[in-house]
């Protein structure tokens, strides 16, 4: 999954030949998980159609302040499309309208727009070679930039005049290559490694059956899918669970057992910066398991039960630089059964949830959590979705590692 995934990018399209060019770049902004919306300057549409932008949008696109075909036709919000958009990108950005840019003239709607978008603004330059290398052109490109928006530099190759040299705008590919290792360069966990673990283990007791427990695993999924947002290296050990996610900085290790999931864990320990473990662990297993079905020849069946190895109070023991993050399910007595779960596993962070609270838990697509840190800072949050909780809680370990 991209990082542009989710991401609302409203594309500017500019007069000159390169717009061509944004029918590709709409696909793969899609492509990669975006919503995309498209306004146009007015001259732009003989280059390349709305249709076909709206088509490949699948939403409508906006070039004027209203429609002059229209008597009634409503006024179409530049402010309101600027504050919709995460990322406005300008391609092709002509000289004129970056001149315009520049001065703050607003003469259509694209101008306006961006005028008005309080998101990063990334522009793609496209003209000829002497355009290019006249010193107005330059002053527009060290004053945007100046203001905070991002170029994406031109290229060199055959130009529309037949010249040869640099203007030519960054091929579509290259424009989200750009935009994406952009975002993740500035991201607050980009080059940091975060462990993660999710969801039950299965504790055999034989062939067919085992000792469980009710976790969907859904709390660390979106734990890992967050994490890799802000940038992080995701290495997620999850137990049997539905859950799925696709993200290229997420890297899954299914396993079964605690067993696997202690091994697994210490393979990696070493080697993050920090370690989330909300999987429903078994605390306890067969101490036997046999290896052949069990056949029911009485009215009762005894197991004999052993506890399996504390994965989390193991890291505790062990950790040196890694920022250290447990979760405490608890029926009673929470607060104090978390700050004592917190002081004995060496723990930077515990995550408390009771099974008190309406809503949180289990299966469930939202929980209520408690945050308590080592200098026994206590952070109450309202019930909430699961994704959101995972937000609290990377914005909480930034914070602090950051601190």
């Amino acid at each position: 999954m991209s990082i542009l995934s989710g991401k609302n990018i409203l594309l500017g399209i500019t007069a000159g030949i390169a717009a061509y060019k944004t029918a590709s770049l709409v696909r793969l902004f899609i492509k990669a998980g975006a919503q995309v919306k498209v306004v146009m300057t007015p001259n732009s549409k003989d280059f390349i159609t709305p249709l076909t932008l709206s088509t490949l949008s699948k939403n409508p696109v906006f070039s004027s302040f209203t429609n002059e075909e229209d008597d009634n036709a409503m006024w179409n919000n530049h402010v309101e499309l600027g504050l919709w958009a995460d990322l406005f990108v300008i391609a092709p950005a002509t000289a004129n309208t970056m001149s315009k840019m520049s001065n703050g003239n607003s003469d259509n709607l694209l101008l306006a727009t961006y005028l008005s978008a309080k998101c990063p603004v990334y522009f793609a330059p496209a003209m000829d070679l002497d355009m290019y290398k006249h010193e107005s052109t330059k002053v527009s490109f060290e004053t945007l930039q100046s203001f905070g928006n991002v170029m994406i530099p031109a290229t060199s190759g055959e130009l529309a005049s037949g010249l040869v040299g640099e203007g030519r705008m960054a091929e579509p590919e290259d424009i989200v290559t750009f935009i994406e290792n952009d975002i993740l360069d500035k991201l607050p966990l980009k080059g940091k490694k975060v462990l993660i673990t999710a969801g039950p283990t299965y504790e055999a007791i034989d062939p067919v059956r085992f000792i469980g427990n009710h976790s969907s695993g859904k709390m660390g999924f979106e734990i890992a899918k967050a994490s890799a947002n802000l940038g992080a290296e995701v290495i997620l050990i999850t137990g049997p669970t539905h859950q799925n996610v696709t993200h290229s900085l997420i890297n899954i290790i299914a396993v079964t057992s605690a067993e696997e999931m202690y091994q697994h864990v210490h393979n990696y320990f070493d080697n993050v910066d920090v370690a989330i473990l909300s999987a429903a662990v078994a605390d306890f297993k067969p101490k036997e398991v046999a290896l052949q079905k069990i056949k029911k020849k009485s009215d009762t069946l005894n197991i004999e039960l052993e506890r399996t190895k504390d994965i989390l109070a193991s890291l505790g023991a062990s950790k040196k630089h890694q920022f250290l993050v447990g979760f405490a399910l608890e029926t009673n007595n929470e607060l104090e059964n978390a700050k004592q779960k917190l002081k004995k596993k060496n723990l930077n962070l515990i995550v408390l949830n009771s099974l008190q609270d309406k809503g949180a838990g289990f299966k469930g697509d939202t929980n209520k959590v408690t945050f308590i840190d080592n200098k026994n800072t206590v952070t109450e949050f309202q019930l909430k979705s699961k994704a959101e909780v995972a937000e609290d809680l990377l914005n909480e370990i930034v914070k602090q590692i950051h601190a």
